[in-house]
């Protein structure tokens, strides 16, 4: 590796050294979706157990509520638009407060709800895709609109 270093122009040597650095992980599709939702939703869901009494949990229950058409669109309002207001979620009582994450890639967003529906139970898990999460990034509405959008989807599709 020093002889070919050597033999290069310092403008290559830029090059050669900003490709290592950029390709092996610069580029989100090279990006597990462990990954995407670690460092995207991990941060407040944890392991998808939440936290209790602050943060609900996503285990076991992403898959339930994208079984519907309208629950692949809540779940991709959440993610592009949060969600703030009274939610229950398994039973228990929260006072949601999500950011939105709209500087994920529409494939980025589907990514993460797609593999956090492969964590339930249902089996084949519902897929949510690029096309869910852009209609729902073209349909920009507030946080408390995406808690009311909750609200009276609970009241036809009972929510987990």
């Amino acid at each position: 590796m020093r002889l070919f270093f050597h033999t290069i122009s310092a403008r290559k040597k830029l090059v050669f050294l900003l490709a290592l650095l950029v390709l092996p992980g610069g580029c989100s599709r090279h990006k597990s979706p462990r990954y995407l939702y670690g460092s995207n939703c991990g941060i407040c869901h944890h392991g998808g157990e939440g936290m209790a009494g602050s943060v609900p949990p996503l285990s076991g229950r992403i898959d339930r509520i994208a079984a519907t058409p309208e629950g692949r669109v809540y779940l991709a309002s959440v993610l592009m638009n949060g969600v703030s207001g009274p939610i229950r979620a398994a039973g228990v009582p929260y006072r949601a407060e999500m950011p939105l994450f709209r500087y994920l890639s529409d494939e980025e967003a589907a990514t993460i709800l797609s593999w956090l529906s492969q964590q339930g139970e249902t089996k084949p898990a519902p897929t949510i895709t690029r096309e869910d999460i852009a209609a729902a990034r073209a349909h920009r509405i507030s946080a408390g609109d995406v808690a009311d959008m909750r609200a009276k989807l609970d009241l036809k599709h009972p929510l987990p």
